[in-house]
């Protein structure tokens, strides 16, 4: 870690617990194309449990969560030419990428084999672990930073800069954002509740997928959905056969996915957003039989971040958010790990009391 960087007081996981407590740190020293940014709120992303926990194998303790950052600038390098101090400005699930291969050059850096994550990723120029948004302040390089419209509420806009870009960017790529369009959302979490939202926006038929019959009213009723399908009743399934453009499976939790691919039309889409820690089984006589294709997708360029937020800024689309403090957050992780909550956590950081104890 770089000597006389910027004290930092975030909340940090030290073994596979998960469990998170007080932490202080240094940040690096301003560079030259950096943007210091206070941190306002942070979203709690289901990403953020697997690596505290180290469900992935790849926990570098002590972790400091976080990479849905909403804040403002407070401080910039003598280069930056983006932002001014009192802009506020997101961050994504990376700070920094190669900035020199196939997949930076043409805007997608999501991509890249050297991405380094916001949390519990290795900084390439002095080799120190990245820690996120659960803290009081982030350096992030100005080319790794993005606008938050006016328009957009800060605490409901956090969620955008994971969960949001990570069914835009798919929505857009493989096509299914054109009106009249049928796309299914499987899941109606975190990311499943901003794939109906944008899926309207873009005037397309939004089918919610999911193995509760109770969350019917609320797909269909408060978020807008054109209709709801119970995973679990076969009738329903079979009638909803071949129908569908593109399914967008968010789900994280073990579940069938040849059920799924039913659904498509020939040469139908299916995009997986989530994470689930087993792998999927997928049988090949569900994609050989009707030409259908299987991608997954891990968020999106800065270029189509921004592209998102704009959009989002135009149509009012926000996430619905519990905001908590700091000192709920082993609570709330316990509630994610459940499924308990509607549908994305955001922390107050700027509100919270970081030295406090959970």
């Amino acid at each position: 870690m770089e000597q006389g960087g910027k004290a930092a007081l975030g909340w940090a996981a030290r073994d596979a617990s998960g469990h998170l407590s007080p932490y202080s740190f240094s940040r690096r020293v301003l560079r030259d194309g950096d943007v210091t940014i206070k941190v306002l709120f942070c979203g709690i992303c289901h990403a953020d449990l697997h690596v505290i926990k180290n469900e992935w194998h790849n926990a570098m303790y002590p972790v400091v969560p976080g990479h849905e950052i909403v804040g403002v600038v407070t401080d910039i390098g003598p280069s930056v030419t983006k932002f001014k101090a009192g802009d506020t400005v997101g961050v994504g699930y990376y700070v920094d990428s190669c900035r020199s291969c196939d997949s930076c050059s043409n805007g997608y850096e999501s991509y890249c084999p050297k991405l380094v994550p916001t949390s519990n990723g290795v900084d390439s120029s002095d080799g120190s672990i990245t820690k996120g948004g659960f803290s009081d302040v982030i350096l992030v390089s100005q080319d790794y930073v993005v606008r938050v419209p006016e328009s957009l509420s800060p605490d409901r806009a956090a969620p955008l800069l994971c969960a949001g870009i990570t069914v835009f960017s798919p929505m857009v790529r493989f096509g299914l954002n054109a009106p009249g369009k049928h796309l299914g959302v499987v899941g109606l979490g975190g990311l499943g509740h901003m794939a109906v939202k944008f899926g309207k926006a873009f005037g397309m038929k939004v089918t919610v997928i999911s193995t509760s019959p109770g969350k019917r009213e609320e797909a269909l009723e408060r978020l807008g959905a054109d209709a709801f399908l119970v995973s679990r009743d076969p009738e329903q399934m079979k009638a909803a056969a071949s129908t569908m453009d593109g399914i967008f499976d968010t789900v994280s939790a073990e579940h069938p996915v040849a059920p799924l691919l039913e659904l498509l039309k020939p040469m139908g889409q299916m995009v997986i957003l989530g994470v689930p820690v087993k792998p999927l089984e997928v049988p090949a006589f569900s994609l050989v039989a009707g030409g259908k294709r299987m991608a997954g997708s891990p968020g999106g360029g800065i270029g189509e971040c921004q592209a998102m937020l704009d959009f989002a800024g135009e149509h009012g689309i926000t996430a619905d958010v519990e905001v908590v403090a700091m000192d709920y957050v082993n609570t709330a992780m316990q509630r994610l790990e459940r499924n308990d909550v509607r549908y994305r956590f955001v922390v107050d950081v700027a509100g919270s009391n970081l030295g406090a104890a959970a």
